[in-house]
């Protein structure tokens, strides 16, 4: 029970990785906030996670939605402890094909949606006075290029050098603010990913989803179960000394 007593707030949590973080905050003591653009999908989560959990419709994009669903949580719970920057943007193309508009939506969710969210949770915890625990999620693809990949590994990028500088910024209000950096998670996004392949590198569905899961060290791709040791550890009283850091949870697929 390391999160006894604390209110979280999980973007994206509906479903997939965010799902396993609330599931595992809440087998922590945590009561936690299911955000996510899909509010009939949240209560669905909510609901099967138990009492521990409430819906909260969030869009990232959005600053009023923002600042309601740090409210709601406020208002349900008394306050806010933990973050977690989940909701995010894939997409792929050659770039001589990137358009404007998928550069705009993948920048609007996966950076400005993590700063926008972050600065409302820090404001919150900040006014409350009691410190905070913030995690970001990036991505290996934010340590390097990768051909079709630019603007995503862009924004995972900038969502490393936005913890690097929060952290540094609100570690004076005692806001520990890190980053998670996943390798491949098998699910649902990557069955999205692997049909994008499928389309510019000319390959039946499925085969680069095995080849990257043939790729990674430890033998196989990663599950949302595999990152939560990481998000819980974060957000719990162990991390208090760890300041502006990202871990890669990557099965050893990359080293920093």
């Amino acid at each position: 029970m390391r999160l006894q007593g604390k209110s979280a707030l999980i973007t994206g949590s509906a479903r997939g990785i965010g799902r396993a973080f609330a599931e595992a905050y809440a087998r922590e003591g945590a009561t936690v906030a299911i955000a996510d653009i899909n509010l009939e999908a949240a209560e669905a989560t909510a609901k099967a996670i138990g009492p521990a959990a409430h819906a909260v419709r969030l869009d990232v994009t959005d600053q009023a939605s923002i600042e309601a669903a740090v409210k709601a949580v406020e208002a349900k719970t008394g306050g806010l402890d933990i973050l977690i920057n989940n909701a995010a943007l894939f997409d792929l193309a050659p770039i001589v094909e990137i358009s404007r508009a998928s550069y705009d939506k993948l920048f609007s969710v996966n950076v400005a949606g993590t700063l926008f969210m972050l600065q409302a949770a820090a404001r919150s915890m900040i006014a409350a006075g009691r410190g905070g625990k913030i995690i970001n999620m990036a991505s290996q693809a934010g340590r390097r290029g990768e051909p079709l990949v630019a603007v995503y590994c862009a924004t995972k990028a900038a969502v490393i050098s936005l913890t690097q500088s929060a952290g540094l910024d609100l570690i004076k209000h005692r806001i520990n603010v890190n980053a998670i950096a996943p390798g491949v998670v098998d699910g649902e996004h990557w069955d999205h990913v692997d049909s994008l392949f499928a389309r510019y590198e000319n390959r039946p569905r499925g085969e680069k989803k095995r080849l990257v899961g043939e790729s990674v060290p430890y033998g196989r791709m990663g599950k949302p179960e595999d990152l939560t040791g990481m998000a819980v550890f974060l957000a719990s009283d162990e991390a208090e000394y760890i300041v502006a850091q990202t871990y890669n949870v990557d099965g050893g697929q990359w080293m920093s």
